[in-house]
């Protein structure tokens, strides 16, 4: 894998913008496989299609690219609010790539896709109106809250300028597909309890250690008045589904 993106493809465009977003998926094109079906490359949808980027020719899912010079770890702008808001809500959703680069290299630093079961609505926040007198007046845009999605939700292709593994990759995108067979409510839940988990810095805790965080879920849930047994629900799903292991007296050890 190539880590550089050409420049040389950019050299007929004026616009920064549209200069990256050339090298981007010029780049993900050379170098980006399905991880659903391990399809070794992606389709370009048509120019300017509104549901996102890629596809793949095999299973036919769907993927949007974001591109970013720095620190992928807060959020990143998108478009429209009301239709980022239709499109993860939709039958086919487009799961995320996320590519941050340097400058002036081009190196690829960190290439990462995120699930499309990992996009809740709360994620995705609102930003002001533009003003009156803008060109596109009134316009509401979003971001996508990064910051939010657990780290179970973040899986690699390129992690600190360094390729991970296809088979890896894949593993670990197999691992979170369980997610997409539950509601949105349910889903919620096991993402926050996740995204609790990834606070936790050792491998093994407690019962104790995962309480710590009621009251951040109970500001998250506020129609349960049961957090703790709630949170013992979402612990056992986990472990059922291999990303905990239960060691006994309360305490847990996790597999990711």
């Amino acid at each position: 894998m190539n880590l550089y993106m050409d420049i040389g493809l950019a050299s007929t465009y004026k616009s920064n913008s549209q200069k990256i977003r050339m090298l981007s998926e010029s780049w993900v094109y050379q170098n980006g496989f399905c991880p659903y079906c391990g399809m070794e490359y992606l389709e370009h949808f048509r120019n300017n299609a509104p549901v996102a980027d890629f596809y793949c020719p095999q299973c036919a899912e769907e993927y949007e690219l974001k591109s970013k010079n720095g620190s992928l770890n807060s959020k990143i702008s998108d478009g429209a609010y009301v239709k980022m808001i239709e499109r993860i809500q939709a039958v086919n959703n487009p799961n995320f790539f996320f590519l941050q680069y340097a400058k002036p290299s081009l190196l690829v630093e960190n290439f990462f896709i995120v699930p499309k079961h990992f996009f809740l609505p709360e994620l995705i926040e609102k930003r002001k109106p533009l003003a009156a007198t803008a060109q596109r007046a009134n316009w509401v845009g979003c971001n996508i809250l990064l910051r939010d999605i657990p780290q179970n939700g973040r899986i690699y292709i390129v992690h600190n300028g360094v390729e991970q593994p296809k088979a890896e990759v894949m593993r670990r995108f197999a691992a979170t597909l369980f997610i997409a067979d539950y509601n949105l409510p349910a889903r919620g839940w096991i993402l926050d309890v996740l995204h609790c988990l990834n606070h936790i810095e050792a491998k093994n805790f407690t019962l104790k250690d995962i309480y710590a965080y009621e009251s951040f879920l109970a500001a998250k849930h506020p129609q349960n008045h049961y957090i703790q047994a709630k949170i013992r629900q979402q612990l056992q799903l986990l472990r059922d589904k291999g990303l905990l292991e239960f060691c006994g007296n309360g305490s847990y050890k996790k597999n990711f």
